[in-house]
């Protein structure tokens, strides 16, 4: 079900950040959502609409929706959108009408080259809506609609806040029962399936694609990254990598938790091992410090990278962090070198409100993946912590 107080302050903070960035008008179009799906509409509406449908918010505060005639009662039920009105044969004359009154000078609208998250006018709609506008001014007044969404989603509201840390305080709660459930003989399909029922006992889902959320990586031969997980069994003398994340109340948290299985007669981890757990600790700690309002993503990730290959490691081969929110990587500024693959995301301006993974690890030879992730609310002051970080490596017991 929607949540008309969050939707309002999504839609009251987009109308702010129209007028900040001296842009007249928002105008998200759409149509058969249940198959093409605006990432926005999590943001704005928070339904489904069948027939081509036009919301468009303006810096003045006008906050119209047109709509199919069957699917203007449940818009007008939110009591966000107003007027809203309904149309039977086509959507051209009231979208056109609407447009003539208001008179914007610009008109965004949600396509971009760099943020899938605001990218979500699909082209054949961007072809009507060129159409619909043909012989009228408005054609002309088109913009990208990038920045602004990219502040929407990222500057997270106290509801979206508090909605994350719930779903950080499960994730957290899971890695106590996963670690309880680690023994040697376990396998990564056996810990999976274990984590996915424990989800299913507390009403949460997994955050990304359940074939590898978790992802469980045990020991020098698993794969690094989106991995399924595989049949390696817990043996001692190898780490054990968690990364999981959980769906709740619509939000996303995203965390990553390593163990070490100890040996017999072992009384705690191999230094080489404790000394990669550090080294990953310490640059995961300058990340954190280096993330403030006001710097770009990539210089946040150029003074943890700088951390851990000070300390005689490779290089990770992915951004730091991402956002979070509804989804587990939710667009607009990534902390993330200056790669081509990234776009324009690691030039964006960290601002107070974010939340963002810190994530980084390293592979330790003849043991496996160390890797850590924290999430973190940008205040500010400065970063401050929303999961609890470990500060040291777990084991297990034989």
């Amino acid at each position: 079900m929607p949540n008309p107080a969050l939707i309002r302050e999504k839609v009251r903070q987009a109308i702010g950040i129209l007028n900040e960035k001296g842009i007249d008008a928002w105008l998200t179009f759409v149509r058969e959502t249940e198959q093409t799906r605006d990432p926005v509409l999590d943001l704005i509406l928070d339904l489904n609409v069948t027939w081509v449908s036009a919301f468009l918010l303006t810096a003045k505060g006008d906050r119209v929706a047109i709509v199919g005639r069957f699917d203007r009662e449940n818009v007008a039920a939110l009591g966000i959108w107003d007027p809203v009105i309904g149309y039977d044969e086509s959507i051209r004359e009231p979208l056109v009408e609407t447009l003539q009154r208001l008179n914007p000078r610009e008109i965004a609208i949600n396509y971009s080259e760099n943020d899938p998250a605001a990218d979500g006018l699909t082209h054949g709609m961007w072809c009507l809506l060129h159409r619909m506008l043909s012989g009228t001014p408005f054609v002309g007044r088109l913009i990208s609609a990038e920045d602004l969404i990219g502040a929407l989603r990222g500057r997270k509201t106290p509801l979206e806040v508090e909605a994350i840390r719930r779903a950080v305080e499960t994730t957290e709660a899971l890695f106590d029962e996963i670690g309880a459930f680690l023994r040697p003989g376990r396998s990564e399909r056996e810990i999976q399936a274990f984590v996915h029922e424990r989800m299913r006992a507390r009403g949460v889902e997994p955050a990304w694609d359940p074939d590898y959320c978790p992802i469980v990586a045990i020991g020098p031969e698993a794969p690094i990254g989106h991995a399924m997980p595989g049949d390696r069994p817990v043996t001692p003398g190898v780490l054990i990598h968690v990364d999981v994340g959980v769906r709740q109340d619509g939000f996303c948290s995203d965390l990553q938790r390593v163990w070490y299985v100890l040996r017999e007669g072992e009384e705690g981890p191999p230094l080489e091992v404790q000394r990669a757990f550090q080294a990953v600790r310490g640059a995961l700690l300058a990340g954190f410090q280096a993330l403030r309002p006001g710097v770009q993503g990539w210089e946040v990730d150029a003074a943890a990278r700088r951390a851990l290959t000070q300390q005689g490691y490779p290089e990770y081969l992915h951004a730091l962090g991402h956002h979070i929110g509804r989804t587990v990587h939710d667009g607009s500024t990534v902390l993330g070198p200056r790669w081509e693959r990234y776009g324009q995301t690691p030039y964006g301006v960290v601002e107070a409100g974010n939340v963002f993974t810190l994530e980084l690890g390293v592979k330790v030879p003849g043991y496996g993946y160390i890797g850590l992730e924290e999430d973190v609310l940008v205040t500010p002051r400065g970063a401050e912590w929303i999961s609890h970080p470990q500060t040291e490596l777990w084991v297990i017991r034989p």
